[in-house]
């Protein structure tokens, strides 16, 4: 039995935790609010509150053999993503890495958002960092933090660079049936896959102090995507526009044209070298689930 510490016990976390208790370890996961504690409890882990915002709020967390930060900042701006990612990771390593039984290691989920605008090609662990945004140079700062720092208190870390998430709760379906939809790549993992590769890499002492990308077997051409899905749902195929017909509307943010600007493709062959095995290859079997609850819906079942 291991003992592990999952920081911010949200979408991944939570499966993760499943998945971690189904393979008899001993799992808590910190959430920090109240009202976030029942869902952790009911994935029948140990709650606990904490913020990894606020350094005396750790003190009380058990120690741990591993430790998985999986906070998110909830969608906020760059200086609010600093609070989170990059001084949360420090305020974790600076509390574990002081402890008399320190963590052997340390996962930290990271998103392929900092990899930057590739004009469509493909991109793996070995490809130069190039963030547009300032929330994405956050995230390439705690990635740094989360290998270089850790490692100087003895934890290994390790950063999973995740790419899109879906799955229960965020197959968000009206998206590309509704249309328009704006061309590009999608690059995606199932939930339980982000989940389950952080697993692997613990309980097969894989990748410490590395970074994996964690993608399914193929990034989807979005036309093509939503095409396949308006075709497994029953309905018409969803209007389309370019990136420059979108663009030329005049009503995105700054952010908002930097996402439609960039474009990548990304390799999943390290993780599968490493022995991984995807649940969810690619979005045909990682969407079957909400596409037969769509067809039972609109045939009233």
């Amino acid at each position: 039995m291991v003992r592990v510490v999952v920081l911010g016990c949200g979408y991944v976390g939570l499966e993760l935790g499943r998945q971690l208790v189904d393979e008899g370890h001993e799992v808590t996961g910190v959430r920090r609010s109240e009202s976030g504690l029942e869902t952790v409890e009911d994935a029948g882990l140990d709650a606990r509150r904490a913020d990894v915002t606020d350094p005396d709020s750790l003190r009380d967390l058990p120690d741990a053999d591993w430790v998985v930060f999986t906070a998110s900042s909830g969608g906020r701006g760059a200086d609010a993503a600093r609070a989170v990612f990059v001084e949360g990771v420090e305020n974790a390593i600076a509390e574990y890495g002081s402890r008399e039984s320190p963590p052997d290691r340390l996962v930290y989920t990271s998103s392929t958002g900092v990899y930057g605008d590739h004009d469509g090609d493909w991109v793996d662990e070995e490809t130069p960092l190039d963030p547009t945004t300032e929330k994405t140079a956050v995230l390439a700062e705690a990635e740094r933090v989360a290998r270089e720092t850790a490692g100087e208190t003895g934890i290994d870390g390790t950063v999973a660079r995740f790419a899109g998430l879906y799955g229960p709760d965020r197959y968000r379906l009206d998206r590309y049936l509704s249309g328009p939809v704006t061309e590009g790549y999608l690059n995606m993992v199932h939930r339980d896959d982000a989940a389950g590769a952080v697993a692997f890499l613990l309980a097969e002492d894989a990748a410490r102090g590395e970074v994996v990308l964690v993608a399914d077997d193929e990034p989807a051409d979005k036309w093509t995507f939503a095409d396949w899905l308006a075709d497994e749902c029953g309905v018409s195929h969803p209007s389309k526009r370019t990136k420059e017909e979108r663009l030329s509307a005049g009503d995105l943010s700054e952010a908002a044209t930097r996402r439609i600007r960039t474009s990548k493709r990304c390799s999943n062959e390290k993780l599968r070298e490493l022995g991984y095995e995807l649940r969810y290859p690619t979005y045909r079997t990682g969407y079957r689930d909400a596409i037969d609850r769509f067809r039972a819906d609109a045939d009233g079942t």
